[in-house]
């Protein structure tokens, strides 16, 4: 790492501004798409445009709650301070999160309650993974250890694998201005948050792949 680059200091106003830009990204693509399908209705009522608006209204309205759903757990509080995530719950939400990506999910965790930050951090490793397969691949989850000492292997591979621009900085809390735009956020907060359950994360590119790995400190 750069030793000239700068901690970055994001006020609380600030990190609930990109963290909600963050979820709002999401969720405009199906929501405007939805919209779009019920202009559709208004314009022309004819059998075959209706089934054509109320396949993209149901398809527009599935991504959106999947998406809000993830988002619920992977960005929000998640349950009050202390609390555990069901890994399970988390890979069906994570599963229905990357059904209309380009990829497909593999995930072998054992169904434990783990650390509800812990487990936060493994979904937004997955949103990390995605990123680094641009064109489509494979995403596979798997976990060692135990719920109170877990290690998360998260490995992407595809065509053309890349690790994210500025990944290794900004996990580490760290960018050449001491800021961070909503490109760089995702991979900040992660960062953030694998620092608030005592977790470091390792990233490699190798044999095809990008690999994640985050283990206790």
């Amino acid at each position: 790492m750069n030793e000239a680059l700068k901690t970055i200091d994001l006020t609380p106003l600030d990190l609930a501004a990109l963290l909600c830009s963050r979820v709002c990204h999401d969720a405009v693509g199906p929501v405007g798409a939805i919209v779009n399908g019920l202009e559709l209705l208004d314009e022309d009522d004819s059998a075959e445009t209706r089934e054509m608006a109320l396949d993209l209204i149901r398809k527009s309205a599935r991504q959106a709650s999947a998406r809000l759903q993830f988002a619920r757990i992977a960005f929000g509080a998640a349950g009050s301070a202390g609390s555990a995530v069901d890994t399970g719950y988390a890979q069906q939400l994570t599963e229905q999160f990357v059904a209309d990506e380009k990829v497909k999910l593999s995930w072998n965790t054992p169904r434990l309650y783990v650390e509800k930050n812990r487990v936060k951090l493994l979904m937004n490793l997955v949103v990390i993974a995605l990123s680094s397969i641009p064109i489509g691949g494979t995403i596979e989850v798997r976990m060692e250890g135990d719920a109170e000492n877990p290690v998360f292997h998260v490995d992407a591979r595809g065509p053309k694998p890349r690790i994210p621009p500025h990944l290794i900085d900004l996990l580490q809390g760290k960018s050449e201005s001491g800021a961070v735009d909503a490109h760089g956020f995702q991979l900040f907060y992660t960062g953030e948050i694998a620092r608030a359950s005592r977790m470091k994360v390792d990233v490699s590119l190798e044999d095809g792949l990008v690999r994640l790995v985050a283990s206790p400190k």
